[in-house]
């Protein structure tokens, strides 16, 4: 038998319910989401610049810049640690929000997003052939530059609900 000082465990319980309306993410854990979303953003910007702007002449015609492969590289970190967050925010944050009927519209876009983010990344790096790979890369960067003004969106909607 449960003794009267802890709450029943249902969902209709204030206690819980408070609990669950509570969507904010603690600051530890926005800091490291709006980093990680900024250095993705950030490295994939780097690299559509050096691969389409900044090619470097070489003995045979252009080459690829050197930049290029380290902004490859730095933006596939970023994309796992992106992987980590963002499945850090399916107990805490999207499913309290879901079952809330909170922010869905955004919420889901900016999951379909990612999701369709990390199929094409996945298929860019594993999928892909050279006469197949400007339309993933395409299909990839494209919606990618999205990310960061549905996250801003997606942000701004949560606050002004909450007000």
């Amino acid at each position: 038998m449960r003794s009267p000082k802890h709450p029943k465990q249902s969902l209709h319980h204030p206690r819980i319910r408070q609990q669950i309306l509570r969507f904010r993410l603690e600051r530890w854990h926005r800091i490291s989401l709006y980093g990680i979303s900024g250095l993705l953003t950030a490295s994939g910007i780097l690299w559509l610049i050096v691969h389409y702007f900044l090619r470097v002449a070489g003995e045979f015609g252009e080459t690829v810049n050197p930049v290029e492969p380290w902004s490859m590289k730095l933006h596939g970190a970023a994309a796992m640690a992106m992987l980590f967050f963002v499945g850090s925010l399916l107990l805490s944050h999207i499913r309290r929000a879901h079952h809330a009927r909170r922010n869905r519209y955004s919420g889901w876009s900016m999951a379909a997003l990612l999701a369709w983010l990390t199929i094409s990344g996945y298929a860019l790096y594993y999928i892909a052939s050279e006469a197949s790979r400007p339309l993933w890369s395409a299909g990839h960067w494209m919606p990618g530059l999205l990310l960061p003004l549905l996250l801003v969106l997606h942000i701004f909607l949560g606050r002004s609900a909450a007000r």
